[in-house]
């Protein structure tokens, strides 16, 4: 992982996580020897490995080449778009919504340099196809590991249970791209720079992809995950500096953190309050959650409350949209493009985004009775 992933992380969040952990410590120092026991360790090792074979493909260089090769054939602006947002879309899918971005908008950084492009938009819309690509699949962002996880259902079915939803956000996606590029030619100033693949990596992380999916879908994503950190470390040992760490602390430390605010009677007590076993009441509950403490904590938050995993996911991944906060990939996408008045402009787009597919979804649940 990229410098800039561990600088937003462990600025923003790491630091918060380990200083709550401290004060509940502090509070109750008799519950320390719990910790491990509030942490879902087939969660983690999914998400570790999945960084694992999705830093090897960063690293191999493949992507890269591949993209340029496609944006040298794009005739205008409004077709990049599509085919950034499309990419975006399509390997948040695959390779979870964060590890897209550190894909694509570096890869816009460089084509900004080569010609006059609507960056600060780009970056914006590629956060915006991050987070609706993700949904489909339970590997396309952190909520969706640890819901696949703990609910027990198999790829597919989690894939046929968020295919509505995906649908209703990519579509609301296609036409908020249409609507805000304009078909303007793309010149290209200076010639791509050349990029060096590393085959062997490349195969290697490509090949073991789906085996690693079977084996988490069976769960035994840590006998896996052992077995590929063995390989990678007599290959391709410098991989595992490209490992997003902090990412991983980050998710454990959310587990014991966020479970130990579920069990705060004071908010036992509010959560209680709502009937959160109503299908719409957890979808509205989740998405108004996730615009305030982002959808990860809201997802491990709200599961302590119900075992509706399907509403829960539609729920958190659609809190993706709307404030900045509610997805870490929006912070992640707005830091790497570093463009200045990126917050308010992600609003201006996000927060209708919101409104429009979040309301549709809800529209969708009480025509299909799950009101």
């Amino acid at each position: 992982m990229s410098a800039h992933g561990y600088s937003l992380r462990s600025d923003y969040l790491l630091w918060t996580l380990l200083g709550a952990l401290l004060m509940f410590s502090a509070l109750a120092p008799h519950a320390i020897t719990r910790y491990p026991e509030l942490v879902d360790w087939p969660t983690i090792a999914t998400l570790a490995g999945l960084l694992l074979l999705t830093a090897g493909i960063e690293a191999s260089g493949f992507l890269h080449r591949l993209a340029w090769r496609i944006l040298a054939r794009v005739p205008d602006q409004r077709s990049l778009a599509l085919v950034l947002v499309g990419g975006s879309w399509l390997l948040s899918a695959v390779l979870t919504n964060d590890i897209a971005l550190f894909v694509m908008v570096p890869l816009t950084l460089m084509l900004a340099d080569l010609a006059v492009l609507p960056l600060r938009r780009l970056v914006i819309f590629e956060a915006l196809a991050v987070n609706a690509g993700s949904m489909l699949t339970p590997i396309g962002n952190p909520q969706n590991i640890f819901l696949w996880q703990t609910s027990g259902v198999h790829f597919h079915e989690f894939m046929a249970a968020m295919a509505v939803p995906t649908l209703i956000a990519s579509l609301c996606l296609l036409a908020f791209t249409l609507g805000a590029f304009r078909p303007r030619p793309v010149v290209l100033q200076t010639a791509a720079a050349a990029v060096t693949v590393m085959w062997p990596l490349f195969a290697t992380s490509a090949l073991l992809f789906v085996p690693f999916i079977v084996a988490a879908d069976l769960r035994h994503a840590d006998l896996a995950l052992l077995v590929m950190a063995i390989l990678y470390a007599v290959l391709f040992r410098p991989v595992f500096h490209r490992l997003d760490w902090p990412l991983l602390l980050v998710f454990i430390l959310m587990f014991v953190d966020l479970r130990l605010v579920a069990n705060l009677r004071w908010v036992a007590m509010l959560l209680e309050r709502f009937d959160l076993h109503h299908p719409l009441t957890l979808y509205g509950t989740g998405v108004v959650v996730s615009q305030f403490i982002s959808n990860v904590p809201a997802t491990i938050l709200l599961s302590s409350y119900s075992s509706d995993w399907r509403t829960l996911a539609w729920a958190v991944d659609m809190g993706g949209f709307g404030f900045l906060v509610g997805s870490l990939a929006n912070l992640i996408a707005l830091r790497l493009g570093g463009q200045r008045g990126s917050l308010w402009a992600f609003h201006g787009w996000s927060a209708p985004f919101l409104v429009l597919a979040g309301g549709l979804t809800y529209i969708w649940m009480l025509a299909h009775g799950d009101g």
